[in-house]
């Protein structure tokens, strides 16, 4: 992971920044930018998940044992987030908002 330790982003600091904008939009941590927490966006956690989901796909073959752990444990992780926010009491569906 040389280009990781020169500075430059690696993939796996870019699936950690997909899983964090994914956590952001199920309202579970502040966005980066403004420090506020957003209300749940579940279609766009979706297409997180969706981004992500591709990638592993585009990937396959090429991944170092860990970043395809990586890959698959967060993708899990986000699924399983997704599935509870969507059978919560008040959500009504993949672009609902609290």
């Amino acid at each position: 992971m040389a280009d990781e330790q020169d500075g430059a982003i690696g993939f796996s600091g870019f699936i950690i920044s997909l899983v964090t904008t994914a956590a952001v939009q199920f309202g579970d941590v502040p966005d980066p930018a403004t420090g506020e927490k957003r209300p749940e966006n579940l279609a766009a956690a979706s297409q997180m998940i969706d981004i992500l989901s591709m990638l592993e796909v585009k990937t396959r073959g090429n991944l170092t044992a860990q970043e395809r752990t990586l890959l698959q444990e967060a993708l899990y992780d986000l699924r399983m987030r997704y599935v509870a926010a969507r059978q919560a009491p008040g959500s009504d569906g993949p672009g609902a908002r609290s």
